[in-house]
């Protein structure tokens, strides 16, 4: 699936664990309860997306993009509270 683009899409409850998602790009996708584990995301962009929960230690990443509003999708397994 590398180089995929998926636009205005609900991938709600997807799995894409093992998948190769190198350079895909979700742009304004709703990814609630989408599995990311083993994947390769590398220059994938989620910049505009939302719903997310990655686990950067399960995941191959390099060079992803992310917004600075989404960098939560990442830190969920951590348990923070981050606040604006």
């Amino acid at each position: 699936m590398k180089n995929t683009v998926f636009t205005n899409t609900i991938l709600k409850e997807v799995d894409f664990s093992e998948a190769n998602l190198m350079q895909a790009v979700f742009k304004n996708c709703d990814l609630t309860r989408t599995v990311f584990d083993r994947s390769v995301l590398d220059k994938a962009d989620f910049s505009t997306s939302f719903n997310f929960d990655i686990n950067p230690e399960r995941n191959r990443m390099k060079k992803a993009i992310f917004s600075s509003e989404g960098l939560i999708g990442l830190l969920s397994k951590y348990d923070l509270v981050v606040k604006d």
